[in-house]
């Protein structure tokens, strides 16, 4: 049976013939004898009471806005019985210290009977309290609540949704006047159903504020269920019993039995791994409820059963596993702790958990990333503003190829950061219509500037269905598309319409001293090729996919790779290309490799390689027509130290390393070619000295 929880509306002027406003209308009537007006209210009498009912709903009379509490919901709700958004007061609201994660509020509220401290904020519900709407003596209807048993016997209240109907300068005062529940207590609350209620009592409020309404309801219902609108609060085993589900903000690993209902809103590959204690395999999911989010793991045994078991975007009822304090620097799930599956879990779907939340952003502006700390994890949004094609890279650690694809996004700030996608990601990833993209858990890199890398973790969605995307389109729609936007990141492989390329000429790279740092620097520059060095350009390199170690020849048909430990009857041809560039104010030395060099000579390692064996004079003409052509170098520098023994000690000496990351073709002012015949004139004349 609900409670009679009164809305806030105003109320017309009419009342209810035996409330005491209603005497004293009448009184005031009779003594300035308008008969008119009591022969009205004789013909109005019969609509009233057949809007008795609205008008106590209402709350009051003579347009005051009123509203009054569900008296006896706190012990209903203590005692498991079923209440159905209860109106309560909030008497103080106190803020938890929780480590790292999000604050937690504890609030006290009261039904005009009873108090009860053991009422708990969900997080997504932070910002009223940090928005001063939900403050004391405020009055609330709870939508929906959780009620979770601790260890000792305590109860706690998890508020998941509420609607403040009157602020506290609206109520100016605590309600009633209540004493805190305790344990057991049940003769406090309200014994008289509302269908036999007495003539309405007005609850007297510490204010200058007047509620009146009728009684509170008792509440009539089996013990131990929760309303409809509730959370799933149990599951059948399959043994038929039933248990009690749980919210995930209340998991720790001081629990040993436990079941979660959750949406699964990340979901990630099975992963194997090879070290000196053996070999595994394992995936990772995070879970989602209305208090909160988890992140669990399968290894093993596990990863076989329940990988093909657990779909994305599902809701399921999972029941017991290890619960140990979280690794927070690779995961950007905002909990203190996270599930590992053992050999007890057990994961059964649940289909009546629509109202579960899927993936929650907390978005950070791309502008804010210029001063946030290296490797932090930050959820961001932005438009696509450019994207480049997918590249293959080897992993070092694994020795294997996967994607890679750079993204360029933009958002209202006018910052432009580079997103570096991986794997499946990368190879499907469209941004040819420049969609919205929300990225959650990508950590932030200093590589080149601040950008953005998406883990395996990390959750990417492509036009996602919230507010911040709609909102954005519709900046990006109207305005944001004609904006000169400002890079962050330095943007490597690829030119991006509005990106800061760090642009440089060659002698102001070298007064600078770029790349004597701890890392590496990148710059621009327009230069000409005015030297190529033909000589040791190409090696014989392992023929395996994934390996470019330069093979041993055995003098026996066979070729031998180290770093594979095998012998191979091929080998294939690898560049590594000494190029001098040239501007207008300085030249330098440029180490350019495999895909730069085939650039430049415009022609593949392999027919080189075979060129120089069958052809010499072939050979170099293809270097001499690679000279004097113009581009957009992308160089990567950074001072190199090698030790040279002499004899004596060993010492230190310094090299500037200069190496061409990528280029693109320019086409000349016509005053280049001035500038190109006259080089032209000082290599053929052997005026300039190109050595180190």
């Amino acid at each position: 049976m609900e409670p009679r929880s009164h809305r806030l509306m105003a109320a017309p002027s009419r009342v209810n013939p035996g409330s005491a406003s209603a005497v004293r209308g009448r009184a005031a009537n009779r003594s300035a004898g308008t008969a008119g007006v009591m022969t009205r209210r004789k013909r109005e009498r019969g609509s009233e009471r057949r809007e008795d009912l609205a008008v106590a709903e209402r709350g009051g009379s003579g347009g005051t806005m009123s509203v009054r509490l569900s008296e006896g919901a706190i012990a209903a709700i203590m005692q498991g019985e079923s209440v159905t958004k209860p109106v309560l007061q909030v008497i103080n609201t106190r803020a938890i210290a929780t480590g790292n994660g999000p604050p937690r509020y504890r609030v006290l509220m009261s039904d005009g009977v009873n108090t009860l401290s053991s009422f708990m904020l969900a997080t997504q519900l932070n910002s009223l309290v940090e928005e001063e709407r939900l403050s004391a003596q405020c009055i609330c209807q709870v939508n929906r609540f959780i009620v979770n048993s601790l260890k000792d016997g305590r109860r706690v209240v998890i508020l998941m949704d509420l609607d403040v109907l009157k602020t506290a300068d609206m109520v100016g005062g605590n309600i009633g006047n209540p004493v805190p529940y305790n344990e057991g207590q049940g003769q406090q609350r309200s014994s008289a159903p509302a269908a036999n209620a007495a003539p309405n009592k007005p609850q007297q409020q510490n204010g200058n504020v007047s509620v009146a309404g009728p009684p509170a309801p008792k509440y009539h219902a089996p013990s131990n269920q929760f309303s409809k609108a509730s959370a799933p609060s149990a599951m059948k085993t399959p043994g038929g019993s039933q248990a009690k589900v749980v919210p995930i903000a209340s998991l720790n690993p001081y629990q040993s039995k436990w079941t979660i209902c959750a949406r699964v809103t990340q979901k990630g590959q099975i992963r194997t791994w090879s070290n000196s204690r053996g070999e595994g395999k394992l995936f990772s999911i995070e879970l989602v409820d209305e208090s909160g989010e988890i992140r669990a793991t399968a290894f093993n045994d596990q990863a076989d059963k329940f990988f093909p078991l657990i779909e994305l975007n599902k809701v399921y009822y999972f029941t017991k596993g290890n619960l140990k304090t979280a690794n927070k620097q690779y995961t950007a799930v905002k909990n203190d702790y996270e599930i590992t599956f053992t050999n007890e879990t057990s994961v059964v779907p649940c289909d009546d958990a629509q109202h579960l939340p899927s993936v929650q952003f907390e978005f950070v502006s791309i502008s804010e990333l210029e001063n946030t700390p290296k490797d932090s994890i930050v959820d961001v949004i932005g438009i696509c503003k450019s994207y480049e094609d997918v590249t293959k890279i080897t992993v070092k650690a694994s020795n294997r190829e996967v994607s890679k694809r750079n993204v360029h996004l933009m958002d209202t700030s006018g910052k432009l950061v580079t997103a570096t996608l991986w794997g499946n990601e990368a190879e499907t990833f469209d941004g040819s219509r420049q969609p919205v993209v929300a990225i959650r858990g990508a950590r932030v890199s200093d590589f080149g500037g601040r950008s953005l890398s998406v883990l395996s973790s990390s959750t990417v969605v492509v036009n996602p269905d919230t507010p911040e995307a709609f909102k954005l389109r519709g900046w990006f729609d109207s305005e944001g598309q004609l904006l000169e936007c400002s890079s962050i990141s330095d943007v490597r492989g690829g030119s991006a319409s509005g990106v800061n390329t760090n642009w440089k000429t060659l002698f102001e790279a070298k007064a600078e001293n770029l790349g004597q740092g701890d890392k590496a620097d990148y710059f621009s520059c327009v230069g000409t090729v005015v030297h190529l060095r033909k000589e040791n350009c190409m090696y014989q390199a392992c023929p395996s996919q994934d390996c470019n170690k330069k093979v041993i020849d055995q003098q026996n048909g066979l070729y031998r790779c180290e770093k594979c430990d095998r012998e191979f009857p091929n080998f294939k041809y690898r560049m590594m290309l000494l190029v001098t560039i040239a501007d207008c104010l300085e030249y330098q030395w440029v180490t350019c490799f495999q895909d730069t060099a085939e650039f430049i000579l415009g022609q593949s390692a392999a027919f080189l390689g075979e060129l120089k064996e069958k052809n010499e004079q072939a050979f170099e003409e293809v270097f001499q027509n690679a000279n004097f052509n113009t581009y957009e170098f992308r160089i990567r520098v950074k001072l190199e130290t090698y030790n040279v023994s002499i004899l004596q000690n060993a010492n230190n000496v310094a090299y500037g390393f200069y190496s061409l990351t990528s280029l693109r073709k320019r086409w000349l002012h016509p005053l280049m070619f001035v500038w190109r015949s006259f080089l032209r004139y000082l290599l053929t004349a052997n005026t300039v000295s190109l050595g180190h």
